[in-house]
């Protein structure tokens, strides 16, 4: 069997702030890796860290944050010894392409989409040194046909203000993918996005990151958008990762309880909807242990003493971190006691 290659490697990340609460853990030892030409869903409820995990990986965390631990590597190379200038002229748009989450606030209004696509590949472009715009203009030419943009010639001349959303997506995608990056990190980007353009857009990036080989690390809270994107998914919850895997074993044998809740949040999921009883705690007051015990069902007294290291089931490519489960199974340990 063939080694799984490997475009991003999170190891034991590490990230505190300091906020007028005082200094609090916005990611406690996070590991994750993303494989060469996957596609991985990382979910979580809002205020679980994925946002903050994103920022690091880019090299772009808020000022009174910090990394205290931890390595990210983007292939063999350390991202967290790079100072601000190689990131910015070696991997982020280069090697690291990014979309966001909102395609209305993405796009400058007062250039033309020329502009601004043709400025990400003149600083990023593998061989824009020397800058050949001509080229480079084919090339993007080719990149807005495959996603389907009408008239990419029109288009290229038009203002943002004059694409629907849907359209303005396609353009922040096109702008991830033109200098082919290693990996794309896409953070919530279909969220202000109706179901059909959703889906449509989904569509797109799928067949596109397959077609060029790029990894992508795609950030959400829909279930439902993993199980129709994602290869494997990773599930966080207050700054911990607490389980991972592939999306089908997951969906199917989802092994944390917080695992559990969110599934059963999701309404294609059928059956009355539920909840999850309380809130992520604030980042000034996380609760020892493992950081869910306080909403868990099955909280021991241990859990609320330590974090639990990881259970992994190798057959069915499957982590839990989780006391509730012994090495290696799917089966929950007694609650007695």
């Amino acid at each position: 069997m063939t080694e799984k290659k490997t475009t991003l490697a999170i190891c034991d990340l590490s990230v505190s702030v300091t906020t007028a609460a005082g200094i609090g853990a916005l990611l406690d030892k996070v590991s994750l890796e993303v494989g060469a030409g996957e596609i991985v869903g990382l979910v979580g409820e809002s205020g679980c860290g994925k946002s903050t995990l994103i920022k690091a990986i880019l090299g772009v965390l808020p000022g009174n944050a910090s990394v205290t631990g931890g390595e990210i590597f983007l292939g063999n190379e350390n991202l967290l010894k790079f100072s601000e200038k190689e990131l910015s002229r070696r991997i982020r748009g280069s090697r690291i392409g990014f979309i966001p989450q909102d395609p209305y606030l993405s796009l400058n209004p007062l250039f033309r989409i020329e502009t601004q696509l043709l400025e990400i590949m003149r600083w990023h472009a593998p061989d824009a040194r020397p800058w050949r715009r001509a080229e480079h203009r084919r090339r993007l030419l080719d990149v807005l046909r495959s996603l389907q943009i009408p008239d990419p010639e029109a288009a290229l001349r038009r203002f943002p203000h004059e694409f629907s959303g849907g359209q303005r997506q396609r353009l922040m995608i096109a702008g991830a993918l033109v200098c082919h990056p290693q990996i794309i990190v896409a953070d919530e980007p279909t969220s202000a996005l109706d179901v059909t353009t959703q889906r449509q857009i989904l569509a797109l990036l799928k067949e596109r990151a397959r077609e060029l080989q790029t990894s992508v690390l795609f950030v959400t809270h829909d279930f439902g958008i993993v199980a129709e994107l994602c290869e494997s998914v990773a599930v966080m919850y207050a700054g911990q990762l607490v389980e991972a895997g592939a999306t089908r074993e997951v969906l199917n044998h989802p092994m944390h309880p917080y695992t559990e809740k969110l599934i059963a949040c999701h309404p294609d999921r059928g059956g009355a909807l539920t909840g999850i009883p309380g809130l992520v705690p604030p980042v000034a007051k996380m609760p020892s242990g493992c950081r869910f015990h306080p909403r868990c069902a099955y909280q021991r007294p241990a859990c609320r003493e330590q974090r639990p290291g990881a259970t992994i089931d190798p057959i069915n490519d499957h982590r839990v971190h989780c006391i509730l489960y012994g090495p290696p199974t799917r089966e929950r340990m007694s609650l007695a006691g």
